[in-house]
């Protein structure tokens, strides 16, 4: 399995793109502005996309990835998301006005692309590929997701404040190798972090405190502007602890 980092920053300017992941060639894991780098024949590829929750910064491409490489895609996107996710993009964002609903056109017998709500703990099955919706806790319903490969598996926590349940639910994870996790704000907005459900440094070492399997720590979504000032608490945070901090274009294989 191949995994690559289309986005991963906190906000979208110059270099940086929001969240968007790609799992081989087939799959998104969120829709941010990441998808605008994709080739017209990579878009054409792409047939599931899951969503971690309604926000703009996650789903800002949805809607143009949908209308793009028609005639080369010849078949559906399936949007899978939390039913509240996928009331929200009927409502605000394929509701005629805003974007047309390409989930009933060209029919809705054969509709450019079909939402398929899941639910937490659900899993979704492609090929020899799992994809589980893990807890998440954040100011709109939202989950996170197990990628799993069989011999491997990639844990994103998606936009989350300190969640219990996602880390025990990883702790049930024999073939653990990466967790992605959001580190948006410094501690020193800890009170922001908590009001927007966002993740600071400390409640980054108290997830991994309470995580009882080795896996390689993946840094992601932080604020812009803060980049280096939430890179130095982290650091600071963990101790020897080892961290990788995402960048925009990073490959990595399970």
């Amino acid at each position: 399995m191949r995994i690559r980092i289309l986005g991963c920053s906190g906000g979208a300017c110059s270099e940086l793109r929001t969240t968007a992941i790609q799992i081989d060639g087939d799959i998104l894991v969120d829709c941010g502005t990441g998808v605008g780098d994709l080739t017209l024949g990579e878009m054409a590829g792409i047939r599931h996309v899951f969503l971690t929750h309604s926000h703009l910064d996650h789903v800002l491409f949805l809607p143009l990835l949908s209308d793009a490489a028609l005639a080369l895609r010849n078949g559906q996107i399936t949007v899978h998301a939390l039913p509240e996710t996928v009331a929200a993009l009927k409502a605000h964002v394929f509701n005629g006005a805003l974007w047309p609903d390409y989930s009933a056109l060209p029919t809705p017998q054969n509709a450019y692309i079909r939402f398929a709500p899941l639910h937490e703990g659900e899993t979704v099955e492609l090929g020899n590929r799992k994809i589980i919706a893990l807890p998440a806790r954040h100011t709109v319903p939202a989950v996170g997701y197990l990628v799993d490969a069989g011999h491997g598996s990639f844990a994103f926590s998606g936009d989350t404040a300190y969640c219990e349940a996602f880390w025990d639910t990883l702790n049930h994870v024999e073939n653990l190798k990466y967790v992605m996790m959001e580190t948006t704000m410094r501690d020193a907005d800890s009170a922001v972090a908590e009001r927007s459900r966002h993740t600071t440094p400390s409640l980054l070492a108290r997830g991994l405190a309470r995580l009882q399997r080795p896996a390689q720590l993946l840094v992601t979504h932080i604020e812009p502007d803060k980049v280096e000032e939430v890179r130095a608490e982290i650091r600071a945070a963990l101790g020897d602890r080892a961290v990788h901090f995402l960048l925009r274009g990073e490959v990595f294989e399970l």
